[in-house]
């Protein structure tokens, strides 16, 4: 599932790349607009990953930790304490995702 939705996106990106430049920008402006630190901004993206229940953007957001430098403990933290928020399906379906990307780069060596 990982691979096809980044290939949907690969293609948003190229058949709508005017589209794309202007979600890019107003993602950048977002992100300068207020003192959180970028590893704070991550977890609340991944947070309000999980709470939509959104596949995609957990494991997006996953990578992206991960390639920041949060640790695997850090994300099963922020994804635990989505349980009295949204619940325990969505908590339990992104401890599942997370664990697929933190576990693809092992599998691969």
């Amino acid at each position: 599932m990982a691979e096809y939705l980044a290939d949907v996106y690969r293609k948003f990106r190229t058949d709508y790349p005017k589209v794309d430049a202007a979600y890019e920008e107003l993602a950048g402006v977002l992100h300068a607009s207020g003192p959180l630190t970028p590893r704070e901004r991550r977890l609340v993206k991944l947070g309000v990953a999980i709470g939509a229940n959104s596949e995609g953007a957990v494991r997006s957001h996953v990578r992206k930790a991960l390639s920041e430098g949060l640790s695997a403990d850090d994300l099963h933290h922020a994804i635990l304490l989505s349980l009295t928020t949204a619940g325990f399906p969505h908590m339990i379906a992104a401890l599942q995702w997370a664990a697929e990307v933190i576990e693809a780069p092992k599998a691969k060596s």
